[in-house]
């Protein structure tokens, strides 16, 4: 909680976070599916979880206003993977009752997610995250058969020719996970549309100079 409420001090655009089912169905933001000392997400209640994992709705809070990227983690490979996908539509029926005007995008490397989070809500923006290892050419063709909005690349993946491709099938690019100025450079080069960052006060700065003022440039930092 207090990354969140750093990066909006510093001037972020957003913030991205990490959602999973907790084993009575709450949603937690924690990006590994175990907590060291306690066990799987998936097998904890609320009340065993520590104090620095909150529950979805209080971070939404914490970060009202901003763009939010929300990834869903379920995948089989990792403990608590949920097939029926209660995650996607609790994320949805939460966000229904927040009435967030700000932006929110979902984001998963599961397709099964995206596809819950797009039957019970079309209007959200969906996007595809995609490893280091992945085929972008590929993933901008599954990604537009699904329906979703946007490519999330691992940045080695981000090229022009990519961004271009992705940018005429109608999907918006973000470059994860962005440090340093040279890399955030290219980024801005390659003309992606969100860079995902650890570094808000360098990415900025980077942008800035390569884009000139947040309202001219057109990247959004999270």
């Amino acid at each position: 909680m207090s990354a969140f409420l750093r990066a909006a001090r510093l001037g972020a655009d957003g913030v991205e976070l990490d959602v999973r089912l907790t084993g009575d169905g709450a949603l937690a933001v924690h990006h590994d599916p175990q907590i060291v000392g306690r066990g799987p997400i998936g097998a904890l209640a609320v009340r065993e979880l520590p104090d620095h994992v909150p529950l979805l709705a209080a971070a939404l809070a914490a970060v009202d206003g901003l763009t939010v990227n929300i990834e869903i983690k379920n995948l089989p490979t990792e403990p608590g993977f949920d097939p029926d996908e209660r995650v996607a539509r609790l994320v949805v029926e939460l966000l229904d009752d927040e009435r967030r005007e700000a932006p929110v995008v979902i984001s998963s490397f599961w397709p099964g997610s995206l596809d819950a989070v797009r039957v019970a809500a079309p209007h959200l923006a969906t996007g595809l995250l995609l490893a280091d290892w992945a085929d972008p050419a590929t993933g901008v063709d599954m990604a537009v058969d699904a329906g979703y909005r946007a490519l999330h690349l691992h940045h080695s993946l981000v090229s022009a020719t990519v961004v271009d491709a992705a940018h005429q099938a109608g999907l918006a690019v973000a470059a994860w996970t962005v440090n340093g100025s040279e890399a955030v450079a290219a980024m801005a080069a390659s003309r992606v549309d969100t860079v995902i960052t650890d570094d808000v006060l360098g990415t900025a700065a980077t942008l800035e100079a390569v884009d000139g003022p947040a309202d001219a440039g057109g990247h959004r930092a999270l």
